[in-house]
C-alpha cells in the first residue's frame, strides 16, 4: 500500500515539474536584453545631443548652441543580435557621439576580419558560420561579395601605384598555383618583385598574374614594372627561368644579371649520383667562398677538372657553361654578398605564400589567386620586413665598378 503511494506520489510530482524550453528561453531573453541595450544606447546618444546642443529638447536657455533636427536610423551589430539606434542630427552642428566612433570602428574590425576569412580561403557558408559564432549576426553571402569586391578595388590600386625612387637590387621570382577552368584544374603562375632601395629597405614592388613563367609572361611583367617607374636597378637576383634573361636585356640593359647559387647547385646535382652529391656540393660551396671574383673563377676551372675526373661529365658541362652568371654579386660590396649570391630573401616570403594558398586548393579564377598573393605581401610589407633596414647602402658608394 505504501509503495503504490510512493508511486504515486512521483507522478504527482511529475506532473507539478515545468518544462522549459530552452531554445524558446534563450530567444526571449535575448529579445529582452536586445531591447533593453537598443533603449538604453538611444537614451545615450539623445543625451550626447542634449550635451551638444546645451539644452534637453525643447527646452529654451540662453546657453542653448543648436536645435534638434529629427533622427536617422542606423543598425548595429551586437553579440545578442541586431539593434536599431536613433542617431539625433541637429541644424547646424555635426552629431559626433563616441559611441558611433566604437560602431566604425567595430564595423572596419569586422570587415577585415570576413576580409581575412575570406583571403585565407574559408567558403563563404563557413564565414557565415563564424561570424554567427563571433558576433550573434550571420552575415549574408552578398555582403562578403561586396566585401571582396571592395578589398579587389584596394588591392588593385596598390598594385598599380607609381614606383617612387630607385631600387639598386631586385629580386624576382614566381609561384605556381592552381585554377579551376571549364571543370579542370590547371596551373597559374603568380610574379613577383621585391626591391632594395637606395637607403637599404626592402619593399614589394609588384605583382602579376601570368600564364606561365616564360617570355612573354616576363616582359609583361617587366613592362608593367617599367611603366609604373622602376628605375636605378644595378642588379638582378633570379632563378633562370625560360626567357627571363633575355627580356631583362630588353628593358634593363645596363643592369647586371645574378643567377640564384642555391637553384644552379640543384640544378648541378641532377647530374650527380646520390653518393656523391655531398662531395659535390662542398665543391660548389667553395666557388662561392672566394675572396674575388677572379679567385672564384680560378676555383671554377679547379672544380670542372675534378668533376671530369670524377667522370662527372654532364656535371662538369653545367658547371663550365653557367657557373659564370652566379658571380656577378662580386661587383658589389663584400657586405652584401651573402643577400645577393641567392633569391633567398624573396624565397622566404613565397613559402608563407604557399602555405596560404594550400588552404584554398584550386582557386576560381586567376584573378582570385592573384589577390590573395597580393594581399598577403601588401601585408608583409607592412611589417617589420618593410620597416626595417636591410641592408647598408653606404657600402655602394665605396665600391667602383662599370655599369655594362
Amino acid at each position: 500500500m505504501q509503495d503504490t503511494k510512493r508511486k504515486h506520489g512521483s507522478k504527482g510530482l511529475k506532473s507539478q515539474i515545468i518544462r522549459i524550453e530552452e531554445e524558446q528561453l534563450s530567444k526571449y531573453v535575448d529579445k529582452v536584453v536586445r531591447g533593453t541595450v537598443e533603449e538604453t544606447l538611444n537614451a545615450l546618444l539623445d543625451a550626447e545631443a542634449d550635451r551638444l546642443c546645451r539644452a534637453r529638447r525643447y527646452e529654451h536657455t540662453e546657453t542653448r548652441k543648436d536645435t534638434r533636427a529629427g533622427y536617422y536610423t542606423r543598425k548595429l551589430g551586437t553579440k545578442v543580435g541586431e539593434i536599431n539606434l536613433r542617431v539625433p542630427k541637429l541644424r547646424t552642428l555635426t552629431f559626433e557621439t563616441a559611441i558611433i566612433e566604437r560602431y566604425r570602428r567595430r564595423e572596419s574590425s569586422v570587415e577585415e576580419a570576413l576580409i581575412e576569412m575570406y583571403l585565407a580561403g574559408i567558403s563563404v557558408r563557413r564565414v557565415e558560420d563564424i561570424t554567427k559564432a563571433l558576433w550573434g549576426t550571420r552575415v549574408s553571402p552578398s555582403t562578403v561579395s561586396n566585401l571582396n569586391k571592395k578589398v579587389y578595388g584596394r588591392i588593385e590600386k596598390w598594385l598599380n601605384a607609381p614606383i617612387d625612387g630607385e631600387y639598386v637590387y631586385v629580386f624576382l621570382d614566381g609561384i605556381w598555383l592552381k585554377r579551376c577552368w571549364a571543370g579542370e584544374v590547371k596551373n597559374v603562375s603568380v610574379l613577383v618583385a621585391v626591391g632594395v632601395d637606395r637607403f637599404g629597405y626592402r619593399q614589394v614592388l609588384g605583382v602579376k598574374e601570368g600564364a606561365k613563367e616564360d617570355k612573354e609572361s616576363w616582359m609583361a611583367f617587366l613592362r608593367h614594372l617599367k611603366s609604373r617607374g622602376l628605375t636605378g636597378v644595378r642588379l638582378f637576383i633570379s632563378d633562370k627561368s625560360l626567357g627571363l634573361v633575355e627580356s631583362l636585356a630588353d628593358f634593363y640593359p645596363q643592369a647586371k644579371w645574378q643567377r640564384c647559387v642555391v637553384h644552379f647547385y640543384r640544378n648541378v646535382f641532377t647530374m650527380v649520383p646520390k653518393g656523391k652529391v655531398k662531395e659535390v656540393a662542398a665543391m660548389l660551396k667553395a666557388i662561392h667562398a672566394q675572396e674575388d671574383r677572379q679567385a672564384a673563377e680560378e676555383k671554377i676551372s679547379a672544380v670542372i677538372k675534378k668533376l671530369r675526373k670524377m667522370r662527372l661529365t654532364n656535371a662538369a658541362e653545367i658547371v663550365e657553361n653557367s657557373a659564370a652568371e652566379t658571380l656577378s654579386y662580386y661587383d658589389f660590396p663584400s657586405q652584401h654578398w651573402r643577400s645577393l649570391r641567392t633569391n633567398n630573401p624573396l624565397e622566404r616570403i613565397m613559402r608563407e605564400i604557399r602555405r596560404r594558398t594550400r588552404v584554398v586548393g584550386a582557386f576560381p579564377d586567376g584573378e582570385s589567386a592573384l589577390m590573395l598573393v597580393a594581399a598577403r605581401l601588401r601585408h608583409v610589407a607592412s611589417t617589420k620586413w618593410g620597416t626595417r633596414r636591410y641592408l647598408n647602402m653606404e657600402r655602394l658608394k665605396e665600391v667602383e665598378w662599370a655599369i655594362v
